[in-house]
């Protein structure tokens, strides 16, 4: 048994320090960014993903937020991805195809004859697996010059490995997601800032980035993210609730709009996409009802606005900036989370 000691962090254990700058409003600051990865593959927009969760990765959601020039990763499913890039082939490059370790998947890959999606996700709970790692190959060599996503792990040495396997940026956090419960069922997980910070090093040794994945709560948490060195920052829980959701909109005890959100390990999602949950294995996601939130559009400008305010007090011009001067210091309490949601 080995016992690492060492204190690791998330992301209501540190704030950013204010520096002095030239930036006099926030307006001045550019949240777009034009990456090259390492397949010579060039994307222009702005770092912020929508989870692959089938209540966020909806095509409703991908139509609103690819207007802002963010990638909305659909839902699992090759002809989910199909069907909305076939309706809206110019909005192509915000949108992203995810596949797991599932049959339906695996099929996609070996049959699919649609051109190298601009985006490919392949999110499993557990990115450590060597039958994940193959897969990856195998779908790099069926469209080498996708970006290419796979994930999810929270150690440099899982980077290294799906590394290795062809992909472009790693998925990072287990446990850290407000739907998730591998903490507390499987007790596996990995305080998610440390994590990110920790991949982002290894990632950018080895010339590819990371995802930061899970544990948004606030729009300071994207700023976080991106000073800790994530290249892209995916949220979930932040997108739910909006009219753009595929959640079941319910009334609550006092009459209140709420709509239903669930994590895709969740007995919810095994029912509804999986014929249920097998005996084998326990539910690693919640069933939650949030509050109904109106359009997403209002979220958006929150998350801009709060990324923008942080590096107005950086000193940031943009992201890049942001990442290479903004500093983190930990702090000695912990700032209340602010997510309101109730089990069903």
């Amino acid at each position: 048994m080995i016992l690492n000691y060492e204190s690791k962090l998330d992301y209501s254990d540190v704030l950013i320090v204010p520096q002095v700058g030239n930036v006099k409003s926030r307006k001045e600051v550019s949240l777009e960014v034009t990456k090259t990865f390492k397949n010579g593959k060039t994307w222009t927009g702005v770092p912020v993903m929508a989870a692959n969760m089938s209540t966020v990765g909806t095509h409703k959601m991908a139509e609103v937020l690819s207007e802002y020039k963010m990638v909305t990763c659909l839902r699992k499913g090759g002809n989910y991805y199909s069907s909305f890039v076939n309706a809206n082939p110019e909005k192509e490059q915000y949108v992203s195809l995810t596949l797991g370790l599932d049959s339906e998947s695996k099929l996609f890959v070996d049959t699919s004859d649609i051109f190298d999606p601009t985006f490919i996700c392949l999110d499993v709970a557990n990115g450590y697996m060597t039958e994940f790692h193959n897969f990856t190959r195998k779908v790099r060599e069926k469209w080498p010059t996708s970006i290419l996503i796979a994930g999810n792990v929270v150690t440099p040495e899982g980077v290294e490995a799906l590394s290795l396997a062809g992909v472009d940026l790693v998925k990072v956090g287990i446990g850290s997601g407000s739907m998730c419960l591998t903490r507390r069922v499987a007790g596996v997980g990995y305080p998610q800032l440390s994590a990110v910070i920790e991949c982002a090093a290894i990632a950018e040794a080895l010339g590819i980035g990371i995802v930061a994945d899970g544990g948004i709560v606030h729009p300071g948490d994207f700023a976080k993210s991106f000073v800790a060195g994530a290249a892209f920052v995916m949220a979930g829980g932040v997108f739910a609730g909006h009219d753009e959701c595929g959640g079941e909109i319910r009334h609550g005890d006092h009459g209140e709009l709420r709509m239903l959100h669930y994590g895709m390990s969740s007995k919810t999602a095994n029912e509804k996409y999986n014929g249920g949950l097998s005996t084998y294995r326990a539910s690693e996601g919640r069933t939650v009802e949030v509050p109904y939130r109106g359009s997403v559009n209002n979220t958006v400008q929150e998350i801009f606005g709060g990324i923008r305010s942080a590096c107005s007090y950086v000193g940031a011009f943009n992201l890049p900036e942001l990442y290479s001067s903004g500093k983190l210091i930990k702090v000695n309490r912990t700032i209340n989370n602010i997510f309101e949601s109730h089990e069903v």
